[in-house]
């Protein structure tokens, strides 16, 4: 049987703050309630939950400006990652979304990596990928990732378009 809780904080996978949701009820009960990220659904709370709305609002708005102007901060940036990797372009090891945030952490820019969408969870071969990363609520940004091999003559080469940053690893 479900119960219906209303969010005092957002929750992975279930809603944000100010969400009404149903819940199994040992779920609320068990995990929700006791680390107070959930109030029961009652007369009360509902109150107290529409006093903060325009608060609860405004955060909301600031996380989608965030999300719009770090969307045009990595749409605009190509990630140089200098790996070891045989003559037939194989990379020895592979380029994970954890590498990916390593490597945007060294610009600046901080990033989870389960936010990250490396095409077939790694990259295993030397060339110039894009890679999808999630970002608040529906949007999505396009990040260029070169792939390159660790010897300098080689790499000049094959090298991309000079564009915003390089990183080397």
């Amino acid at each position: 049987m479900n119960t219906k809780v209303i969010l005092v904080a957002d929750v992975k996978n279930l809603g944000e703050e100010g969400d009404i949701k149903e819940v199994a009820r040992g779920y609320a009960r068990n995990y929700l309630i006791p680390r107070k990220f959930v109030v029961p659904y009652n007369k009360g709370n509902l109150a107290m939950i529409e006093g903060r709305k325009a608060a609860i609002e405004k955060k909301k708005e600031e996380k989608r400006m965030t999300a719009r102007s770090l969307k045009e901060q990595l749409e605009g940036t190509v990630i140089k990652i200098i790996m070891p990797m045989g003559d037939n372009g194989k990379l020895f090891g592979s380029v994970s979304s954890a590498t990916i945030a390593d490597e945007l952490a060294k610009i600046g820019i901080s990033l989870e990596r389960k936010r990250i969408d490396v095409p077939d969870t790694t990259i295993k071969s030397q060339g110039n990928y894009t890679v999808k990363v999630r970002l608040y609520e529906n949007e999505e940004a396009s990040l260029a990732v070169a792939v390159n091999p660790k010897d300098s003559k080689i790499a000049e080469e094959t090298a991309a378009p000079e564009e915003n940053s390089t990183v080397q690893n």
